[in-house]
Formats: structure tokens, C-alpha cells, sequence
């Protein structure tokens, strides 16, 4: 139905329920979060004992799952029985299996709010089940965050529980815990229980307390290139020369790449204005491409973009000749920033 999770926690808090949610996706912690809200804020403590049921799906078979869906609440008005881990039902492949749900489905008991959480995956497509799933009950898939959106994510989420974080801090915080939210979360959730809100997290608590190094990170990189400062980018290029294994060239070059691409879409675009939206440009990354536009011409932009093609062939033994790790990097930071 296209609701995010926080529109679906919502609607459960206002108490605007439906009788059967299907919450599947590879990202865990919206469904997480949407689940721990059906066990938490919908019945009141002394109900949860009689009307909260847990289910697991490795050791439930889905006729029984039905059968207690149609009973009716032993205490209160409503009964709440959640599907954990329902991607472990042994029946989802075998249509005359299914068809039990499929039928409770179309008609389901007012009284039952019936919640499947299907966990790192969709339910597969081809299943007769699979449409009626999809259209039949309040369907929420949770899509993985793409990894361009990590940053922004974490600077979103820390400034929410009330820290301050630079764009360099929450592009590093993102460059080393990839985009595991859950993992994420739980960090920055570490730090709220130390700090309290209004706390900058800067480049010492991010080492101390997570145990990430700030010291010369890929986006530290590209920062020195994007403020063509010279001195900064050639003393990162010699650290990583030291420390190459930490540092892998074409790794270096794919953050590189990806960053430059993109400042070359708004750098060369006659309309600034439709490149911005093009890109989703808001207050968190515009600052980037505004001193990417004022650094850089279209034609240079276009020349670094060859630039980092050719290096990442030769990082990748493709017409390097006797170039080393060394030579290239010099060289394509050199070509850069003159």
C-alpha cells in the first residue's frame, strides 16, 4: 500500500487499525520497529498476557496460525497474534497449503489483528498467494537503504536523539558501518546513553566510543579535493601510500567516482534548479555541489571524470604498464586538483 513504517507506527498509535499486515524486506529494522510497536502501544499491559500471541514459523504450521486467528480474545476486545521469522512456514510453496489463508484473507476476524513479519526477503512473486498478499492485506516491503543515502540516514537519525554531527563525521560513521541500520542504530543509541543531547559527536567520541579512526577515511579525500586543498589531499595521498593494504586503490577511486559523477551532473546542468531536484539535493548535501560548481567548470569536471576511468583500469592492471599503487594515485590527484 505504499506506507512507510513510521506512517504504518503511526496509524497504530491513533489506533487506525487493519485485520492482516504482511511486513517482509532486507531491512530488518522498520519491521523491527513496526513489530515492537503492535507488542507495546496497542494493548495495555494487563491485556498483553491473554491477547498478545508470538509465534514462530519454524514451529507453527499455517492452519494453526489461521485457527487462532479466528478465535476470538479472551480478555478485551482485540487479540494480536504475530508471525515471527514467517519466511520458516514450510507452507508457503504449496498453493492447497496456502489456500487456508487465502480464504481467512478475504475474510478475516474484526477482532484479530493477524501481523506476518517475513524477514530479509520478499515472499516469492510467482506464488498464487504472493497477489493476494500484496493486495489483500496492509502490505509493507522494507527496502534496503541505498548506500548514496547512508550519510544522509545517520545524520537524519543522530540529530533526531538530539546530537550535533558534521557531514565529514556522518560520511565516515557511514564509510565504516556500511549500511546496516540496525547496526547503525544500536551505535548511536551506545552514545545517547553516555552523552547528553546538544553533544557535537565529533572525531574523538566517534574513535573512543565506536572505535572508528577519523584519520584520513576515502571522504576525507574527497573533501580535500572538493576545497582544492592541495596541502591536505597530497599529506592523505602520502598516508595512504604508507597504508595501502587499509586503503585499497580501487575502492578509493569507486567513492571517488560515484561523488564526482554526481557534482558533474549539477556542474555541467544549464538549469540548476532541475538538477537539484534530479539529484534530491536538500540542506544536509547542497553545500557540496554549490562549492563544486564555484571550484570546478563543466570542462574540468568532464576531463576528472576521465581521469578517474583511466585510473581505475590501471588500478586494475589494465594499461598500467610499470605504474604503482603509488604512481596512480599521485598522478590522478595530481590531474585533479591542476
Amino acid at each position: 500500500m505504499g506506507m512507510t513504517h513510521t506512517q504504518i507506527i503511526r496509524d497504530l498509535q491513533l489506533k487506525k487499525f487493519h485485520p492482516i499486515y504482511f511486513l517482509c524486506g532486507e531491512e530488518t529494522l522498520f519491521i523491527d520497529q513496526i513489530v515492537k510497536s503492535f507488542q507495546e502501544e496497542i494493548l495495555d499491559e494487563s491485556s498483553r498476557e491473554f491477547g498478545l500471541n508470538l509465534l514462530y514459523g519454524k514451529d507453527v504450521e499455517l492452519n494453526q496460525v489461521i485457527a487462532m486467528a479466528k478465535g476470538f480474545p479472551m480478555l478485551g476486545d482485540l487479540q494480536i497474534i504475530i508471525v515471527k521469522e514467517a519466511q520458516d512456514l514450510k507452507e508457503w510453496k504449496k498453493a492447497e497449503l496456502t489456500k487456508s489463508l487465502e480464504n481467512y484473507i478475504l475474510n478475516p476476524t474484526k477482532t484479530t489483528l493477524l501481523v506476518f513479519e517475513y524477514r530479509g526477503k520478499k515472499l516469492d512473486g510467482k506464488l498464487k498467494i504472493s497477489k493476494v498478499i500484496e493486495n489483500k492485506t496492509h502490505y509493507f516491503h522494507s527496502e534496503k537503504i541505498k548506500d548514496n543515502k547512508v550519510s544522509e540516514w545517520i545524520y537524519q537519525y543522530a540529530t533526531e536523539k538530539g546530537f550535533k554531527l558534521s557531514k565529514s563525521m556522518s560520511d565516515l560513521l557511514a564509510a565504516h558501518l556500511g549500511n546496516d541500520l540496525s547496526k547503525i542504530v544500536n551505535e548511536i543509541n551506545k552514545l545517547a546513553i553516555v552523552f547528553p543531547e546538544g553533544t557535537e559527536l565529533n572525531a574523538h567520541i566517534i574513535e573512543d566510543y565506536i572505535g572508528i579512526s577519523k584519520d584520513y577515511n576515502p571522504f576525507e579525500l574527497q573533501k580535500a579535493l572538493l576545497e582544492k586543498n592541495v596541502i591536505q589531499a597530497n599529506r592523505i595521498v602520502e598516508y595512504y601510500i604508507k597504508n595501502p593494504k587499509d586503503h585499497a586503490l580501487p575502492g578509493v577511486i569507486a567513492i571517488l567516482f560515484s561523488f564526482f559523477n554526481r557534482l558533474n551532473i549539477y556542474v555541467s546542468a544549464e538549469n540548476k534548479t532541475f538538477a537539484s531536484q534530479q539529484l534530491k539535493l536538500n540542506d544536509y548535501n547542497r553545500g557540496d555541489y554549490l562549492l563544486a560548481a564555484k571550484n570546478y567548470s563543466p570542462a574540468k569536471m568532464d576531463r576528472i571524470i576521465g581521469y578517474l576511468l583511466e585510473a581505475d583500469k590501471r588500478s586494475k592492471g589494465v594499461d598500467a604498464g610499470q605504474m604503482s599503487y603509488d604512481d596512480i594515485l599521485l598522478e590522478l590527484v595530481f590531474k585533479i586538483l591542476h
